[in-house]
């Protein structure tokens, strides 16, 4: 199976923050931006291994600052290592204040799907090649908290 370099499936999801996206002082709920990461993480996953995939575990999630209603809220996501048939996938949420153009680091994600065969058992995945050294960069550091998770279980 041919390997397929990181920028190959990469994404970024947009949307723009409504009042039904948030609570009543305006700050758009914590459960939504973790709905829209799994979305923005899935599809990378999903076009990396084209079939379905699985949301396995959502290792970690770190809220820099707050997403207001009216903020374009940018998901932007990519593979950062690939297991036999998991998919480690890192996802920077990013909010625009479209009035000011004021760009915040709003979260940072790091998840992993397992690719799925018709009868839903997992399914080998095309390797990663990595071609920069952020795509290394980022492989090592996917390792390191793979190695962290094995030693937790």
């Amino acid at each position: 199976m041919p390997g397929k370099r990181v920028r190959d499936s990469a994404a970024v999801l947009a949307q723009v923050m409504t009042p039904q996206d948030a609570n009543p002082a305006g700050s758009v709920h914590g459960g939504l931006i973790m709905k829209l990461i799994d979305e923005a993480g899935g599809v990378v996953a999903y076009r990396h291994a084209r079939s379905n995939v699985a949301t396995v575990s959502l290792g970690r999630l770190d809220f820099h600052s707050a997403v207001r209603v009216g903020n374009l809220l940018s998901l932007k996501s990519c593979i950062h290592r690939v297991g036999t048939s998991s998919i480690d996938v890192g996802v920077r949420v990013e909010a625009e204040d479209l009035l000011t153009g004021e760009v915040r680091h709003a979260a940072t994600a790091y998840l992993t799907y397992v690719a799925l065969d018709e009868k839903g058992r997992p399914r080998a995945v095309p390797p990663l090649i990595l071609e920069t050294e952020e795509d290394v960069r980022r492989n090592a550091a996917a390792k390191a908290r793979r190695a962290k998770r094995a030693v937790r279980r």
